[in-house]
């Protein structure tokens, strides 16, 4: 006995001087799914000088390889945009009265300038228990997740009674690219036609500790807008400078947007996010969340809570300057002066709506408009039990304990689209975050290498749940 547990010592202290991959890469199939992501993260698919068509080629022969026959394998792009393709994969279920699931992801990832990380962005790195590159979280480990799901399905001969749909495609990340969800919505609706569809926007939070804190399902999304602030002036020669000066007049009207917040509001899925959240905060959060529950106009409670950026944009819609553009020489005076202001909007505000504030927010001497393309509002769709259920049931296997809650995503994913078509999309629970927000659009993005593999096991268990 004493022998036994010796062994067992031994071999728990040599596990904790293994890096964290190393420790969660047991099993034979942990093993397949690191190669898959490692290549997915590794090839670059930026809208500048990456590849989606590549990515999905590269999922495709791993489709094949685990049983997929070509006629279940569909690979597609368009001849103007060549390598901003996607792929969908389907697995036919037993019960064709029930209608399919699609799991949805996209390829494409923010632009990343090596210059500025400490690490090669597209060099899958291991450091301090993380996962560094760009997409390891956004939205590259979900996706390779779903794809790793279904060849996990197919090598084990599972028959689901409901047929499971993937859809990997491009261009979320870049509102003027081509866009493969939007595409597929437009073009192959029979293709990807489901009942429901899973997508990013969910989730886990782990607390400043590191402690996971609680779960998270996506019910709605914000509306992302994009508008151009213009500025015109007749300029002349910088030796001789003018009070009215388009550069002048676009900061003034930029640093009018930084000072206004849009007023707090709440829809069914944020009520109950905040509620939910009031009681596992407790304290004086908790507190303040419950007074502005009671009272939206509660200036207070709201400063309180908003210290917090991603309850600070649950709250309301949230319009901030992302791209500035001024001048043409460097000894004149400005003759134009523009200013990209990237909004999220709250669910039942809308684009013209947004629009009027930002021109009254900017004065009369600067031009507002909305760019193109104005894209569908997100339609949110119902707190279904039928989905609610089956993820509440599989955290309680993988996660006891942690509440799970309905969010609405501050961000804007490509459900908008498959909700346009009458597929209703959820963010689905399981990759668990920190609360910086692991560097996702920023720089040296990066995902816990624990909650890579225990989300990998939680989203094959609820897909399976779903499916039968």
């Amino acid at each position: 006995m004493a022998t036994r547990r010796g062994i067992a010592l031994a071999a728990t202290a040599l596990a904790a001087l293994l890096p964290a991959s190393a420790q969660a890469q047991a099993r034979p199939d942990q093993q397949a799914f690191f190669s898959l992501y490692k290549e997915l993260v590794e090839t670059n698919t930026t809208l500048s000088v990456g590849s989606c068509t590549r990515a999905a080629e590269q999922i495709g022969t791993r489709m094949k390889a685990a049983g997929y026959a070509a006629s279940a394998i569909t690979l597609f792009s368009v001849p103007d945009h060549p390598k901003e393709g996607g792929i969908v994969v389907i697995l036919d279920g037993a019960d064709k009265k029930l209608k399919p699931m699609l799991l949805l992801g996209h390829l494409d990832v923010v632009e990343a300038k090596r210059e500025d990380w400490v690490r090669d962005p597209f060099t899958l790195i291991e450091e301090g228990g993380y996962y560094y590159g760009r997409g390891t979280f956004d939205d590259k480990a979900q996706a390779s997740i779903w794809a790793d799901s279904m060849v996990r399905f197919k090598q084990q001969g599972y028959r689901p009674k409901r047929t499971i749909k993937l859809a990997l495609t491009c261009g979320e990340e870049t509102t003027f690219a081509w866009n493969g969800a939007q595409w597929l919505s437009e073009n192959k609706r029979d293709l990807i036609a489901a009942e429901f569809a899973l997508n990013e926007g969910g989730g886990g939070r782990y607390d400043a500790s590191g402690k996971r804190q609680l779960l998270a399902m996506q019910v709605g999304e914000k509306a992302a807008q994009n508008y151009t602030f213009l500025v015109t002036n007749p300029g002349g020669h910088s030796s001789q400078p003018l009070p009215i000066n388009a550069i002048y007049q676009l900061a003034d009207a930029i640093k009018a947007v930084q000072g206004y917040e849009f007023p707090v509001k709440f829809t069914d899925t944020t009520r109950a996010f905040f509620t939910a959240s009031a009681v596992a905060m407790g304290g004086p959060a908790g507190a303040a969340i419950t007074r502005l529950l009671a009272n939206p106009q509660d200036a207070e409670a709201d400063a309180l809570i908003s210290r917090d950026k991603a309850m600070h944009s649950t709250l309301r819609t949230t319009c901030v300057a992302t791209l500035l553009n001024a001048g043409h020489a460097e000894n004149a005076l400005p003759q134009r002066a523009t200013a990209n202001i990237n909004c999220r909007i709250f669910p039942g505000e809308t684009v013209e709506g947004t629009l009027a504030r930002l021109q009254q927010l900017a004065g009369d001497t600067v031009k507002v408009t909305a760019n193109a393309p104005i894209r569908p509002t997100a339609i949110p769709p119902s707190l279904d039990p039928k989905i609610t259920a089956p993820a509440k049931a599989v955290a309680a296997k993988h996660f006891p304990g942690l509440p799970l809650l309905p969010i609405m995503s501050t961000g804007a994913t490509d459900g908008i689209f498959l909700e346009a078509i009458g597929i209703p999309v959820y963010g689905a629970p399981g990759l668990f975050i920190d609360p910086d927000g692991n560097g996702t659009h920023g720089l040296n993005e990066r995902i816990r290498v624990e909650s890579l593999y225990a989300g990998r096991d939680y989203l094959f268990d609820l897909v399976k749940a779903y499916a039968g």
